[in-house]
């Protein structure tokens, strides 16, 4: 009898572990990734293959779900969500990905970086020390991509620093660090926010803009003010964060996997916007856009321009920019335009 009751305990415990098997096997880790742009975007289309490789590689382990189109809420509440992990990852600008690493910000230090190699090696010297900043604040960072460049809309042309001086510049709210860049370099700088850009446009309150040949198009900005300059301002960055909670808790033998599946991500975003920008560049033009094509010596002049507010951007007490990175940037631009 003693010996029945221990087979049929034992098949007991057998039965229960295979019914239990299924359960565990098919336990699921669901992450929430919110977006501010469309989904109908770059971007937007490269997060939903992002979500299908994830689950892909982990056999459906793990289910990202994207919230597209800033529906939840603003970057500042978006980041709110992110921290008490009510969504687990997010898609931030450089304005956004600044709030957590303030030493960011250098990288859009105004005419400082000039071309997409520039800001590639740059980014290459940088983005570990970054990193390793974001972690410290409590995320990690998932991806990284150049999502174009900042250029200059007028209603009339400015080709010089002195054209720019004479009119009116809108700059958003949300971009203090460029609004006050530019107030120190004697612009004359108006608060208008993205929403109302246009508007201000129409009214007369603004006369020039920074915004990217994207959004320009994309708003119908260029009817207004039909004049681009060709230089760079400024790169626009964008870069997936993840709260660190949720990062430990995906198991060790998925991550290799889900890094490569982001840096794959990277350079699709990367060539997408590069198409979209030459894209919208070239239906602005047929649509009466004027893009001022500055030479290297009318370049210069804005570079130099710049260079003497130096001390006022990244010095005092509470600089604009981190005077350290800035500092580390200027010097890796320095070796690559002597050619190292």
């Amino acid at each position: 009898m003693k010996t029945f009751n221990v087979i049929r305990l034992s098949f007991v415990v057998l039965i229960l572990f295979i019914l239990t098997v299924p359960v565990f096997a098919q336990r699921t880790m669901e992450i929430k990734l919110a977006s501010l742009v469309p989904e109908n975007t770059p971007w937007g289309q490269s997060i939903n293959h992002l979500a299908a490789e994830w689950s892909r590689v982990t056999n459906g382990q793990i289910v990202m779900r994207v919230f597209h189109g800033g529906t939840a809420g603003s970057e500042a509440q978006t980041m709110t969500l992110l921290k008490s992990n009510q969504i687990q990852a997010a898609i931030f600008t450089t304005m956004g990905l600044s709030s957590v690493t303030p030493e960011l910000m250098a990288v859009s230090y105004p005419f400082l970086i000039r071309d997409d190699a520039e800001l590639e090696e740059v980014l290459r010297r940088i983005k570990p020390d970054l990193e390793a900043k974001m972690q410290q604040s409590g995320f990690i960072t998932l991806a990284w991509a150049n999502a174009g460049w900042v250029k200059l809309f007028a209603k009339s042309p400015v080709v010089t620093p002195d054209d720019l001086r004479k009119i009116r510049l809108g700059s958003s709210q949300d971009q203090p660090e460029l609004m006050q860049a530019f107030r120190q370099m004697g612009y004359n700088v108006v608060a208008a926010d993205l929403t109302e850009i246009v508007m201000a446009l129409q009214s007369g309150r603004i006369d020039v803009t920074y915004i990217s040949p994207v959004f320009a198009a994309g708003t119908q900005l260029f009817g207004v003010a039909k004049n681009m300059s060709s230089i760079n301002v400024a790169p626009f960055m964008g870069g997936i964060l993840m709260n660190e909670i949720t990062w430990r808790r995906i198991p060790d033998r998925f991550k290799p996997a889900l890094l490569e599946a982001c840096k794959k991500i990277e350079k699709e975003i990367e060539a997408s916007i590069a198409n979209l920008d030459a894209d919208a560049l070239t239906t602005m033009e047929r649509h009466g856009l004027i893009v001022h094509q500055l030479t290297s010596a009318q370049s210069q002049i804005w570079y130099d321009d710049t260079n003497k507010y130096e001390d006022r951007l990244v010095g005092g007490a509470r600089p604009i920019f981190n005077r350290e990175y800035y500092t580390r940037i200027r010097n890796i631009l320095a070796d690559i335009r002597r050619g190292k």
